[in-house]
C-alpha cells in the first residue's frame, strides 16, 4: 500500500494531523492500534467545542468526518517498524503487512507508569489525575491531594487551592527550597511528610488516603505525576533526537519538524505538556509540516 504521508496514531494529535493532510487532497493512511493514553477517562474536558465529551466519542466523530474524504483511509493496528526506503519510508505492521509513503507523521503517545500506591492504579483517570485544568472543577471543590514525587509538584501544589483545600504529600527524597515553601504556605498548602501507602473509597471513588502512620486524611481527589515513556518503538529506530521533561524523554520538535527529514512528530510524545488541546494543536502544526515537505518534494522531481 502506497500513499502520501502515513500517521501514526489515533488520537487527537494523530487525527488533527490526518485531517489538515487529508485537505489538501493527498493520499493520507492513518494507522490506529486503537490504545490511546487517554482510554481512562471519562471525559475531555478545557477542549474547546469538546468539554464533557468522552475522548472515544470524540475519536468516533474525527474518524467519521474524515472517512467522508474519499483521498483517507484507516488502517486499524500496530505499526511496528518503520524505515527509510526508495522515495521515502516504509512502515511494517504487527500483522506482516506494510505501507509505503513519502512522508511520516508520528504521533505515538506516552505509557504511564504510575507510582506504586495500594488503590492507586485503578482510579487513575477517574479519581486520581495528572492535570488540573482537564479535570479540577468536576471534583467539586472538596479536599483534594497532590503527590509530590518531583519539584515539579511545587508548582502544582500552588495552583490546586483553587480547586479545593489542597494537602501536598511528599514523597521521599523530594524537597521544596524556601521560596517554593513559601509560596505553598500563602496558599494555604498543608505539607505532609509521612508517605501515602493507600487510598481508600468505594470502587474507583476516593474517600481518603491511609499515612504509613496509619492516620488518614480525607480526601476527595489525588493529583499524581506518572513517569512517561515513549510508546513505540518507531522513534528509536530512527534514532530521533529527545529532549528531557520533568516526566521523562520526548521527542524534539521544532513546528512538528523532527531530527530525521521526512518525520514529524505530535502529541504527548513530542511535548513535556499534555493536554487534549496542545495535543491537536501539535498535530495540526505536524500535519501542516509535512504537507510543506511534500511540495518541496515534488519541486525537485
Amino acid at each position: 500500500m502506497k500513499c502520501d504521508a502515513v500517521v501514526v496514531g489515533g488520537s487527537f494529535a494523530g487525527l488533527s494531523a490526518a485531517m489538515q493532510l487529508t485537505r489538501t487532497r493527498r493520499n493520507i493512511l492513518l494507522v490506529d492500534a486503537a490504545r490511546p493514553r487517554n482510554r481512562f477517562a471519562e471525559a475531555s474536558h478545557g477542549f474547546l467545542g469538546q468539554d464533557g465529551v468522552a475522548p472515544s466519542e470524540i475519536r468516533r466523530r474525527a474518524l467519521e468526518q474524515l472517512t467522508r474524504y474519499p483521498n483517507f483511509t484507516l488502517l486499524e493496528g500496530e505499526a511496528q517498524s518503520a524505515e527509510r526506503c526508495l522515495g521515502g519510508f516504509r512502515v511494517g505492521m504487527a500483522d506482516g503487512r506494510f505501507v509505503e509513503a513519502q512522508v511520516l507523521v508520528l504521533a505515538l503517545g506516552v505509557t504511564d507508569t504510575l507510582p506504586s500506591i495500594l488503590g492507586l492504579t485503578e482510579r487513575w483517570g477517574l479519581t486520581v489525575l495528572h492535570c488540573p485544568y482537564c479535570h479540577g472543577y468536576e471534583i467539586g471543590g472538596g479536599p483534594i491531594g497532590i503527590l509530590a514525587s518531583s519539584p515539579l509538584a511545587a508548582h502544582q501544589g500552588s495552583i490546586l487551592p483553587d480547586w479545593g483545600r489542597t494537602t501536598m504529600f511528599v514523597e521521599p527524597g523530594v524537597t521544596c527550597d524556601e521560596e517554593q515553601q513559601a509560596m505553598l504556605a500563602a496558599r494555604g498548602v498543608t505539607i505532609e511528610t509521612e508517605r501515602v501507602v493507600e487510598l481508600i473509597g468505594e470502587g474507583q471513588g476516593l474517600e481518603a488516603v491511609r499515612l504509613a502512620d496509619g492516620r488518614i486524611v480525607e480526601i476527595n481527589a489525588l493529583f499524581a505525576q506518572s513517569k512517561v515513556s515513549i510508546a513505540s518503538p518507531l522513534a528509536s529506530q530512527f534514532g530521533l533526537e529527545l529532549e528531557e521533561g520533568p516526566q521523562g524523554f520526548h521527542i524534539k520538535v521544532h513546528m512538528g519538524c523532527t531530527s530525521e527529514p521526512g518525520v514529524f512528530a505530535a502529541g504527548d510524545a513530542a511535548s513535556p505538556m499534555h493536554n487534549a488541546t496542545l495535543a491537536s494543536a501539535s498535530g495540526v502544526m505536524a500535519g501542516i509540516s509535512a504537507h510543506r515537505a511534500l511540495v518541496e518534494a515534488s519541486l525537485w522531481e
